[in-house]
């Protein structure tokens, strides 16, 4: 029997077998605890984490309202970085849900993937 956990990490690593983030193009990584969600832009050529946000922090709200706020504030950083176009990594998860809010509000809030 696959757990969840297991199930995850086969999805994560046949996914980042297809997509890196280079130095023109950073990685748009997603990690979603039971509470937090943290999100980081990474150059995997030079392995640096040029800017990260996470939901530490904000003021009481839902998850999902969490996850969007957090997609602002990621974008808002990027483009101060001089970063406009990422690759992006649901790091295993699905693509709803929280996940899919912060990759909806940073695409509203200007960057490209």
């Amino acid at each position: 029997m696959i757990t969840k956990i297991e199930r995850r990490l086969k999805i994560k690593y046949r996914v980042r077998n297809k997509i890196a983030g280079t130095a023109e193009r950073p990685r748009l990584s997603v990690f979603r605890s039971n509470k937090q969600i943290y999100v980081q832009v990474i150059d995997d050529d030079a392995q640096k984490t040029l800017v990260a946000a996470s939901s530490l922090g904000l003021e009481k709200m839902n998850k999902s309202e969490q996850a969007t706020k957090v997609g602002e504030l990621i974008a808002k950083k990027a483009l101060e970085a001089g970063i406009s176009t990422v690759v992006f990594d649901r790091n295993g998860y699905l693509y709803h849900g929280r996940v899919k809010a912060v990759a909806e509000a940073a695409r509203e809030a200007g960057l490209k993937f």
